[in-house]
Order: structure tokens, then sequence, then C-alpha cells
């Protein structure tokens, strides 16, 4: 499976941690996410997200605009058609990293944020179609393999929105690592040694005459 390292077709950072307000509200909202989302795999224009979402040209110009106000869209390029010159927006940051938070508010908002909730309901119909590729795994490990684990998930996610585009359906992949109280096995017992249960057996011999 190959994988087209210009996708997207503009130059973009690959990490910006996010902790201003604005940008956190911008992220907690539904369309702006998507918005993001699509410009993963291009750069496009404002008229070009609204076909894409099926919304007002002037709803999305808004939603748009308080994207690049917040500093997570910028224009990339411009075209000129006729007498207009049309503007090509695209991310700032491939990957959108939440940093620590102080302001209760702010925790609040980041609370609405969940992507294993949206990507169970996108899922649905998929999983009444018999359609769903799904794997769940637990495993109890040390902090330090969490951190390098998730580092490998995130360069599979790059990966899987670098594929060349192609065909007529759109896969979601989603990737979750959280903490949880499900159940784990008790750490294994010392297996006693050879000598120490040849020793007990000849204790309990010694006794019984």
């Amino acid at each position: 499976m190959s994988v087209n390292q210009r996708i997207p077709d503009y130059d973009l950072e690959d990490l910006l941690v996010v902790t201003a307000p604005e940008q956190l509200r911008a992220l907690a909202d539904p369309l702006r996410s998507t918005l993001l989302e699509l410009l993963l795999e291009r750069a496009a224009t404002v008229n070009e997200l609204a076909r894409a979402v099926d919304r007002p040209k002037s709803s999305v110009a808004y939603h748009v605009n308080q994207l690049v106000d917040a500093g997570l869209l910028r224009v990339v390029r411009t075209r000129r058609v006729r007498a207009i010159e049309e503007r090509f927006y695209g991310r700032v940051a491939r990957t959108f990293y939440v940093g620590a938070l102080t302001r209760t508010e702010d925790k609040q908002v980041v609370s609405r944020i969940n992507g294993l909730a949206e990507a169970a309901a996108e899922a649905a119909a998929a999983h009444a179609a018999d359609e769903l590729r799904c794997t769940l795994v637990h495993a109890r490990i040390p902090i330090e393999d969490v951190r390098e684990f998730w580092a490998e998930v995130q360069a599979l996610a790059r990966r899987f929105a670098q594929i060349p585009r192609a065909g007529d359906q759109v896969y979601g992949f989603a990737a979750g690592l959280y903490p949880t109280d499900a159940p784990t096995l008790p750490d294994t017992d010392p297996a006693p040694s050879t000598g120490s249960r040849r020793g007990g057996e000849e204790s309990r011999l010694a006794s019984e005459a």
C-alpha cells in the first residue's frame, strides 16, 4: 500500500499545541472539526468546503474565518478566476494536540471532544451492515510504553491519511488509548525451587515417623 507524502498538497507543521480558549472552542465545534479534517486531504476554497458539507457558502465562510482567527487555518495559495481572487485554505499543522489546561471552563470545552464517541456513532450503519472492522484489546503496561505505542499509532494514522485518494467510499479510522478498570490477571507467583519442595517433603515424612 503506497502513501503520498504530498497529502495534503501544501506545507504545514507536524504539530501545534492548542491551549487558547478560542482554539479549544473551534476544535469542539462539530462543523469546524469536519472542515479541519477535510483540509487534511488538500487545500480547498470556501465554495469547495461548502459543497463537501452541504452547507450554505456564507455559513461555511463564517466558520472558516473563525478558524483563521483562532490560528488553526491559513490561506496557503490564491488563484484569480476572472475578476475574483479565490483563496485556498489549509491547516497550520497536521496534528492539533491539546496541551495542559488550567481553567475549568477550558476543561469543560475539551470534555466535549470525544473522537471515540463520534466514531461509534458514525460506525453504527457499518456495524448494522456487517462492514465494521474493529478491534479492542486491554493490556496492563507502564506509562513509558503507553507513550511509545501511541506515537506508533499516530504514525499509522498519518499513513492512513496519506493513502492516495481513489474509489467511491470514504472510510474512517479511529484509535484510542485510555486508562480503564478492565480486569487483569494478577502477577505470577514465583515458582518454588526444587530444593525447597524436596526439603518440605522430607520434613513432612519425618514428622509422620
